[in-house]
């Protein structure tokens, strides 16, 4: 099999598979990405994060994930769905649409049969998604899926960016990407003027410490100057893609509904109430700091303040539980969400 055959047959598997889009680039280093991560990361921009900025000269580099890769073979599967219409009872806690089901499995499905195609012609391959292996916004841009927007989220042309991303290094020798997908953003800055805190600090820049996709993420006291814009949010922020107009041009024309396994709110005092057991059999498969559940109630402490009814029995007990619990780090959190619910009770 030639190698414009073998990839041709690499997008027909991925396409039956469930894989929106698939493309090919060199498995090279990611010089420019590298040098990205190192300086956004001495500049505190990182705000802690791990992930891809634990070791750059490892997430930029494929060949330290197959030995001799020569193809990165790039695939990408949409995650927009219509919300379900029913109304949750209870104070819930919005979650952001990426989380809503576990749509990585869906998209390592996928490249695992495009990964078994390889294999099965003698080749090595090996999937890598949302993991430290390699950054796969870069992979896709190099293999020519789409560009970065102002939001540094990767947006395919006429599609957007409402898309989970992961890679199959293979040694294989593909036919890549002759050329990468120009800007499509222009002067547009919907996204940096809607970003609730002021995260977007540059064409394709966040500071992690001001976004609340990665504070609802991170360890220690949910920093006090973000807490309001939190809102309802008790896991991840869709603002900066759902101002963008390629993703409202896109969404115009329809969206499959969401599978029946979504969860695109939580009953906070629920949440609360919760063990450990639990909440991490419940929403295990979200980034919990420290794999520590009481981090998922620290968020639902701010989400309840900002939004829970000041008069609500059931929402003063769980969070006079929290301020009453042992717990500093919750009872700190507990005391705002109080001092929130008693404020807008006084209010005329």
């Amino acid at each position: 099999m030639t190698a414009v055959s073998l990839a041709d047959r690499l997008r027909a598997v991925g396409q039956e598979a469930g894989l929106d889009a698939l493309g090919f680039a060199a498995a090279e280093v990611f010089a420019s990405t590298r040098e990205d991560l190192t300086e956004r990361k001495a500049a505190g921009l990182h705000g802690g994060m791990q992930f891809t900025y634990r070791h750059p000269d490892r997430s930029t580099d494929p060949g330290r994930i197959v030995p001799g890769a020569r193809t990165l073979v790039v695939g990408a599967r949409s995650y927009r769905r219509t919300a379900p219409t029913s109304v949750d009872d209870g104070v819930t806690g919005r979650v952001a649409a990426y989380a809503w089901r576990d749509h990585y499995a869906d998209l390592r499905a996928g490249l695992s049969a495009v990964a078994d195609v390889l294999v099965a012609e003698g080749w090595q391959a090996r999937v890598v998604a949302d993991d430290n292996a390699i950054v796969d916004r870069e992979a896709a841009v190099r293999a020519g899926l789409g560009w970065y927007g102002k939001n540094s989220m990767v947006l395919l042309p006429d599609e957007g960016s409402e898309f989970v991303l992961g890679s199959v290094v293979t040694d294989a020798d593909l036919p890549v990407a002759d050329e990468r997908v120009a800007d499509g953003c222009g002067p547009c800055r919907r996204c940096v003027d809607a970003c609730p805190t002021g995260a977007i600090v540059g064409p394709g820049t966040i500071d992690a410490r001001r976004c609340l996709a990665w504070l609802v993420q991170a360890p220690g006291d949910f920093p006090a100057e973000f807490r309001e814009a939190l809102g309802d949010r008790i896991y991840g922020c869709d603002d900066c893609q759902d101002i963008c107009p390629v993703n409202r041009r896109s969404a115009g024309g329809g969206a499959p509904p969401a599978e029946d396994d979504v969860r695109t709110r939580v009953d906070l005092v629920a949440l609360l109430r919760a063990d450990d057991e639990t909440l991490l059999a419940d929403h295990g498969r979200w980034y919990i700091p420290e794999r520590d559940p009481r981090y998922l109630r620290r968020n639902a402490l701010v989400a309840l303040g900002n939004g829970g009814p000041h008069d609500d029995p059931e929402v003063r007990a769980a969070l006079a539980a929290h301020r009453d619990g042992g717990d500093d780090l919750l009872a700190r959190h507990a005391d705002w969400a109080l001092d929130r619910l008693a404020d807008r009770a006084g209010a005329p």
